[in-house]
């Protein structure tokens, strides 16, 4: 998939990892740019074209779909977050809510835009995932629960997307220095790292990337003799 001249949308598109990835796709020199956000006036960034979509709302997909029937690439970025356990008192209600945006509104946006992907020759699709993929320590249970189920879906939508030749690459990092995780005092990547990293492998066809070393670690580590996706020694 070749970011030039290509057509984009993206999804939460208005800040942080959403946000740079429409700027570096600006950058690379994409023909258009559907920056998408549940508010469009909070898409600020010149040179690309504002859509309102939240992607909890199938009327709102919908009509993204019908607004941008010549996207090339899909870029499933909108996502939210919550601290807390799956014992706290509110569990099930804060995991439908994260996971309705997580996964819910990832599949939406994949089998709307999955004909209009085929329509203009394969094209590609981007999942934005996590090392909370492979990780759940507790936490951001729901969060990463959501990523875990996200990463399945990425999978699934591979192998049904690859009869049409769409490409469909899973973007997965540790923490990144975004509004999400403002308040946790932990290393971050910089969102612009993380989107060039993507994106470069988006254009060598790579079908996954992993953007950090901590995430490189849990990757390699999942099949040690006590993986890392359990609790390990101190």
């Amino acid at each position: 998939m070749q970011i030039k001249n290509a057509v984009v949308l993206v999804t939460g598109a208005n800040r942080g990892i959403g946000l740079a990835f429409a700027r570096e796709l600006l950058a690379r020199g994409a023909r258009k740019v559907y920056a998408a956000a549940r508010d469009p006036s909070t898409i600020t960034l010149p040179g690309v074209q504002a859509v309102k979509l939240d992607v909890t709302k199938p009327e709102d997909v919908a009509a993204a779909a019908a607004l941008a029937p010549d996207v090339t690439l899909v870029i499933n970025n909108a996502g939210i977050a919550q601290p807390g356990g799956f014992l706290a008192a509110d569990s099930e209600d804060t995991a439908r809510r994260i996971f309705e945006t997580n996964v819910y509104g990832v599949l939406r946006v994949s089998k709307a835009f999955a004909p209009v992907l085929k329509n203009n020759g394969g094209g590609a699709l981007l999942n934005v995932l996590s090392v909370s993929s492979w990780i759940n320590g507790g936490e951001l249970a729901a969060y990463s629960a959501s990523k875990s189920a996200a990463w399945s879906l990425t999978n699934a939508l591979r192998s049904e997307l690859a009869a049409q030749k769409t490409q469909v690459l899973g973007l997965h990092m540790g923490y990144v220095d975004t509004d999400l995780t403002r308040g946790f005092e932990v290393p971050k990547a910089s969102p612009e790292d993380i989107v060039k990293q993507a994106l470069d492998g988006l254009e060598a066809g790579a079908d996954e990337v992993l953007g950090d070393e901590i995430t490189r670690q849990i990757k390699a580590g999942m099949t040690a003799a006590r993986p890392s996706y359990l609790p390990q020694a101190a």
